[in-house]
C-alpha cells in the first residue's frame, strides 16, 4: 500500500494524506480520521517501520535531559524510569547538549511525537520564559525552580542551592580557609549554577572572605575533561588557593585529577568540595565531600506531579526539596 492508495480509501488528496502522517496540525480532525481508519485497518506502516505510526497517537511522555555528561541526571532518570514503568506508563529519553535550547526541541517534539507531557532533567529559565507559553500537554522542571514563570501546566521541584552553597563556604572556613576557589557552572542568572555562585557571595560576605569573582571563579562545562583544563587554569592564575568548590562532582572529580597532575596532594595541599552526591564520588580516592541532591525524592515529585497533570486535577506545584552535607575524606583542616 502506498499514500496515493489512502489518499484514494480514505477519499482525501495525497497532500492531506502527507500532513497527517508526519503529524502536522493543519489538518482537521474529520481528514484525520478518515485517514487513520484507513491506515489502522490495512496496517499502514511507511519505510517497513511503525515510526510514524508511533508519532501519530497521543503518545509517551518526553524526557528531555539537559547535558549528555551529568551523572546526577543519569541516577535521576534510573528513578524516574522506574516510577514511570511502575505506573505503566511510557517514556521517550532524548538527550541535548547543555547549551541547546531544550524548549524549541521540545515544541519540535509536540508536532511530531505528540507526547502526553514532558519532563525537563535541567534548563535555562530564559529558555521557558521565551517559549513555553506555546506547550499546552503538562511539564515539570527537574533542578531548576519555574515558580516565579507562572505557567499553569508547568510544576518544578529543585534544591535549595544558594543555602547548600553556603554551607559549603561555612565548612571550609570553619576549617581555616580564607582562600577559596569556584569552579564551573554558567553564570547567567536563569541557571542553577547562578544561585550556587550567588550563594558563595552571600557567605564570604557574611564571614567577611574575599571573593573575586573574575580571580577566584572559573567557568566550565559540566564533565570532567572540562573541569580538568578549567581547575588548572584556575590554579594556575591563584596558586594561593587553599580549597575549590566545584559545582558539581563531575567538575570536582576532574578537579581533582588536575590537582594531582600538578603535583598537588588533595585534601593535603589543596581541598575540594562538590555538589550532587553522586555514588561515583563516594568511591573515588579521596571520597568526596559533596552536598547530596535527594534525587529519590526529586523523581517521586516529578513523576507524580506529571500524572496528576495527566488528570488535570490542581494547580502546579513548586517545591524545594532537601539537600545533605555529606563528609568525605577530599577536605582538611588548614594547619
Amino acid at each position: 500500500m502506498t499514500i496515493k492508495d489512502i489518499a484514494r480509501l480514505s477519499g482525501c488528496g495525497v497532500a492531506t494524506v502527507s500532513r497527517v502522517l508526519n503529524n502536522r496540525a493543519d489538518v482537521s480532525e474529520e481528514m484525520r480520521r478518515k485517514v487513520m481508519a484507513v491506515v489502522e485497518e490495512y496496517g499502514f506502516m511507511p519505510n517497513t517501520n511503525a515510526k510514524h505510526l508511533k508519532q501519530l497517537a497521543d503518545s509517551s511522555i518526553a524526557i528531555i535531559v539537559k547535558g549528555t555528561n551529568n551523572l546526577l541526571f543519569a541516577d535521576l532518570l534510573e528513578k524516574i524510569q522506574t516510577l514511570l514503568r511502575e505506573a505503566d506508563q511510557d517514556a521517550a529519553v532524548y538527550y541535548l547538549d547543555e547549551d541547546a535550547d531544550e524548549v524549541v526541541y521540545a515544541l519540535r517534539l509536540c508536532r511530531e511525537r505528540r507526547p502526553r507531557g514532558f519532563l525537563f532533567l535541567g534548563g535555562d529559565l530564559e529558555l521557558f520564559q521565551a517559549g513555553f507559553a506555546s506547550i499546552t500537554v503538562p511539564g515539570v522542571l527537574l533542578t531548576n525552580s519555574a515558580e516565579e514563570l507562572g505557567f499553569h501546566n508547568l510544576s518544578s521541584f529543585t534544591t535549595d542551592d544558594e543555602q547548600a552553597a553556603e554551607q559549603v563556604i561555612d565548612l571550609l572556613v570553619d576549617l581555616g580557609h580564607r582562600n577559596i576557589g569556584v569552579l564551573g557552572g554558567n553564570s547567567s542568572s536563569s541557571q542553577v549554577s547562578y544561585r550556587r555562585l550567588m550563594g558563595c557571595k552571600a557567605a564570604c560576605e557574611r564571614l567577611h572572605i574575599p571573593l573575586d569573582l573574575e580571580q577566584q571563579c572559573e567557568q566550565c562545562r559540566y564533565s570532567m575533561p572540562d573541569a580538568y583544563a578549567a581547575a588548572k587554569r584556575l590554579l594556575l592564575r591563584r596558586p594561593d588557593l587553599t580549597a575549590v568548590f566545584a559545582l558539581s562532582d563531575v567538575m570536582a572529580l576532574g578537579a581533582i585529577r588536575a590537582f594531582c597532575d600538578m603535583g598537588k596532594r588533595v585534601p593535603e595541599d589543596i581541598s575540594v568540595v562538590g555538589y550532587d552526591g553522586i555514588i561515583t564520588g563516594q568511591y573515588s580516592l579521596p571520597r568526596l565531600t559533596t552536598i547530596k541532591q535527594d534525587t529519590r525524592r526529586l523523581a517521586e515529585q516529578g513523576v507524580d506531579s506529571l500524572l496528576r497533570g495527566f488528570m488535570r486535577s490542581g494547580h502546579p506545584v513548586h517545591e524545594v526539596v532537601p539537600f545533605t552535607l555529606i563528609s568525605g575524606e577530599s577536605v582538611a583542616k588548614i594547619r
